[in-house]
């Protein structure tokens, strides 16, 4: 209902929205923009206004577009650590997508909303980016394994969502996103060819060092006692899993019977690490491991970038750099 309602208020708003320019350029969006432009304005731009919702696509874009940034003003919408699941566009978000030259997000449950976004697009010549239409039969649905939580009253089949944590999926991604890139500024379409190649020959050589890791690992499964956003990444290498939830699970709190599950793998297994994703309270990982015989487990963190604010990309986070940071608690718990 929320969503309807602030969808509605981008009608009001359309007046307003006229006074921008009419092929779709903008002034600078305060979400993620770090090109310094004006910012609350009706000044105009001649900058290309590019739209996304999650870190991963920002920074692919970023990338992309490298030296020749001061020519687009980018907004990030999911940039204060709102999570995909959670978020909620405000009428100002649905405002400046209605007016970007192109929008990039993941297409998922989560992203429900953006169907009823676009119909109030302005700029007829916006281009659009699903992650998962263009991953197409790549794309998994989510998988409760044994000893899982299932969700309730899911008769509906549901993808997951987290595609990017595949470096081999990302690398298909940024290539399309690149695609896009190129026609809008085709001037510049040499440039982005070429940071484009570079990148993602970056992206094959840390999928290899993952790849590599596996291979040379004592261990070949992993065990999360929270959501399990990581399913993309343990199936390109092969590896298992069990966890307390599926990654798009709105469950905060495990069954005694989960708890239990996981905690009798643990010992069975010989596992020295439980795992969480970021910004956990790690309750139920702490749970489980007082549930073991050992009762010694250490807690590692896997950055599922679902949290990655402004101020981190501001402090030097990248996409690359959270993938390698993954791999080196990644190759803790297989060793």
């Amino acid at each position: 209902m929320r969503k309807k309602m602030i969808l509605a208020l981008v009608l009001a708003m359309t007046l307003i929205a006229g006074l921008l320019s009419g092929c779709g350029r903008e002034s600078g969006s305060d979400n993620g923009n770090d090109n310094g432009s004006e910012s609350g304005t009706n000044k105009k731009s001649d900058k290309y206004s590019v739209v996304c919702t999650i870190f991963p696509e920002y920074d692919w874009v970023k990338e992309i577009i490298g030296e020749n940034s001061d020519k687009f003003n980018m907004t990030l919408l999911l940039d204060n650590g709102v999570d995909l699941h959670s978020y909620q566009p405000t009428a100002e978000d649905i405002l400046t997508i209605s007016t970007c030259d192109l929008f990039i997000y993941v297409g998922g449950e989560s992203d429900s909303w953006v169907k009823d976004a676009l119909k109030e697009s302005i700029n007829k010549d916006m281009k659009v980016i699903n992650l998962l239409e263009v991953l197409g039969d790549n794309v998994k649905e989510e998988e409760v394994v044994e000893g899982m939580e299932e969700e309730e009253d899911e008769d509906e089949i549901e993808y997951d969502e987290h595609v990017w944590l595949s470096l081999k999926n990302a690398e298909i991604l940024v290539d399309s996103i690149s695609n896009a890139i190129q026609e809008i500024d085709e001037d510049n379409k040499e440039i982005y060819v070429k940071n484009t190649d570079n990148y993602i020959s970056d992206l094959d050589e840390l999928d290899q060092e993952y790849q590599s890791v596996v291979e040379d690992a004592q261990k070949d499964t992993i065990l999360f006692g929270d959501r399990f956003p990581f399913r993309y990444l343990t199936d390109d290498y092969g590896l298992k899993y069990y966890a307390a939830f599926v990654g798009c699970s709105a469950e905060t709190e495990a069954s005694f019977e989960t708890v239990i599950f996981l905690a009798g793998k643990i010992d069975e297994l010989s596992l020295k690490n439980i795992f969480v994703i970021e910004n956990s309270d790690k309750k139920i990982a702490q749970t489980i491991i007082s549930n073991t015989t050992e009762k010694d487990q250490a807690i590692l963190v896997l950055d599922s970038m679902q949290s990655t604010t402004k101020k981190d990309i501001d402090s030097g986070t990248t996409y690359l750099s959270v993938m390698r940071k993954n791999l080196e608690v990644l190759k803790e718990a297989l060793d």
